[in-house]
């Protein structure tokens, strides 16, 4: 058996024309973008030419974009910028995020919380779908922000972000999403969405690795999370940097041919439908059946534990919902916080599919599944 990558949520490879559109600017885009001569000129316009790129995917202005070295980065400048900027103004800035956020949202609230900062976790329910009015009746006076992602990265649910920014912007507070696992996938429209915070990652749409941005929404205050020179307007200290800036802008460009094809979906679809017609009632679905991803499929296997399922494939990349730790296996805090029970949540696997993804590799998989899972029943 060939290898087979479905772990697009994980990573994604550079797509060849971002490959194409960096290779000028490993000979000879060496410039520093702030210098104003004949090597930085063509190194600034370069970035201004990304930052274009990246604003036409999300329909913003370029002026609302601050390029960060990833998601992480984004969603701490984010967290942040917004408690620096408002802990002068109010005694204990509250922020309210959701019990299945990453931990580029998590830790960066918990060290805020040693700041004197307060957090509320929103639950979700079992599809891992925040209810709005759960949102609503946590605000309170000193909420500063909350913070949402736009899709969840293990099970691929997808957020009510509009009617959230909706609430938001009633009370007067600043709406964050991190929306590293939806763009490129799925329509993108910070308008649309409402929201004044919004984080990219570039590794998830075909472009390089250390290499994000944030949307900023013009009028929104945020405190600089990296001080130096007045690099991004002011915001972010630090030369740009400039060839993965370039492959960013390249990948969004890209991004707005996909992201309307249906082709993944259908794909994502058919791995399903089949799954359950070959395993029946020993296979569960994850997340959402309708609001989620169009390229996710976060199953579980009853009364197994997903991490010895891909051992016993290892041309196979997935990812699982359980953990080793200390010799014992933990279930996915995400799916936990679900209310999946661990028969149903230790046998979980993420299959996340890309634009290389094809029919053939899915059957393959699905046939190494099976074959896989005699044998895990045989060896009980």
């Amino acid at each position: 058996m060939s290898r087979i990558y479905l772990d697009y949520n994980a990573t994604t490879p550079l797509a060849p024309k971002v490959i194409a559109a960096l290779e000028p600017f490993l000979r000879d885009g060496f410039g520093n973008p702030s210098s104003l001569h004949w090597a930085g000129i063509p190194a600034r316009d370069a970035v201004e030419q990304a930052r274009c790129q990246v604003a036409a995917l999300l329909r913003c202005d370029a002026t609302e974009l601050v390029f960060t070295s990833g998601g992480t980065e984004a969603n701490n400048y984010a967290l942040k910028g917004a408690f620096f900027s408002q802990s002068l103004r109010k005694d204990r800035p509250h922020f309210i995020i959701t019990q299945i956020e990453h931990p580029a949202v998590t830790e960066p609230c918990r060290f805020l919380e040693c700041l004197g900062a307060e957090v509320t976790h929103i639950r979700v329910d079992g599809c891992g779908r925040v209810d709005p009015d759960d949102v609503r009746r946590a605000i309170r006076p000193g909420t500063v922000l909350v913070s949402v992602m736009h899709a969840n990265n293990e099970v691929g649910t997808i957020q009510p972000i509009e009617t959230l920014a909706r609430i938001a912007r009633e009370h007067e507070v600043l709406m964050h999403t991190d929306a590293a696992q939806t763009v490129g996938k799925i329509l993108v429209d910070v308008e649309s969405l409402g929201v004044d915070l919004l984080t990219i990652a570039g590794h998830k749409l075909y472009a390089p690795k250390g290499v994000g941005a944030l949307y900023v929404r013009e009028g929104v205050e945020l405190e600089p999370l990296l001080h130096g020179a007045a690099h991004e307007a002011g915001r972010r200290g630090g030369t740009e940097n400039v060839l993965e800036i370039v492959g960013l802008g390249a990948a969004c460009d890209l991004a707005k041919q996909w992201v309307d094809d249906p082709g993944l979906a259908r794909l994502r679809d058919h791995f399903w439908q089949s799954l359950k017609k070959r395993f029946g009632e020993r296979v569960v679905l994850n997340g959402h059946p309708e609001h989620r991803l169009p390229n996710t499929l976060n199953v579980s296997f009853r009364g197994l534990v997903g991490s010895e399922i891909l051992a016993r494939m290892p041309e196979v990349a997935a990812s699982t919902g359980s953990a080793c730790h200390a010799g014992s296996i933990e279930m996915s805090p995400v799916l936990k916080a679900m209310g999946v029970s661990e028969a149903v949540g230790l046998g979980a696997v993420r299959f996340s599919l890309g634009r290389e993804s094809t029919i053939a590799e899915v059957e393959c998989v699905i046939e190494h599944l099976s074959n896989c899972l005699d044998q895990v029943q045989a060896s009980k």
